[in-house]
């Protein structure tokens, strides 16, 4: 079992930043993607971007690309969303996730087994 903590959701306006951490507990595996998703209100959960816990390569939704970045801390077994110029689109609950899916559904919610409990992000306009 993984259990996977969120943190570092809030409130800001637009244009500002924020820091989203996921701490990983449990059987961790090295071959690990961890992902975050989000959910915004009467919307389905949405792919925000994944990170491959081995070699630490990424990916990320259009939608966010060169605004938000993931990065990994292996000692802490830690996985950071870095998100900038944030907007009022952003709002939602983001969750953290972590699994080893296929490449073909990487980007799908359902093949992530594990998943934190989630953190609201709120941007104002």
């Amino acid at each position: 079992q993984v259990q996977l903590v969120e943190s570092g959701g809030g409130l800001v306006q637009a244009g500002a930043s924020l820091r989203l951490s996921c701490a990983a507990s449990g059987r961790t595996y090295r071959n690990y993607v961890m992902a975050w998703f989000r959910e915004a209100p009467g919307k389905e959960r949405e792919f925000v971007t994944f990170i491959r816990w081995s070699d630490g390569s990424t990916n990320y939704a259009d939608s966010v690309k060169g605004r938000f970045t993931i990065s990994r801390d292996n000692a802490k077994k830690t996985v950071y969303l870095q998100m900038n110029s944030l907007k009022p689109e952003d709002t939602a609950v983001y969750y953290c996730a972590a699994g080893h899916p296929d490449s073909t559904v990487i980007y799908k919610g359902p093949a992530y087994p594990y998943w934190g409990q989630g953190t609201q992000v709120t941007v104002s306009s």
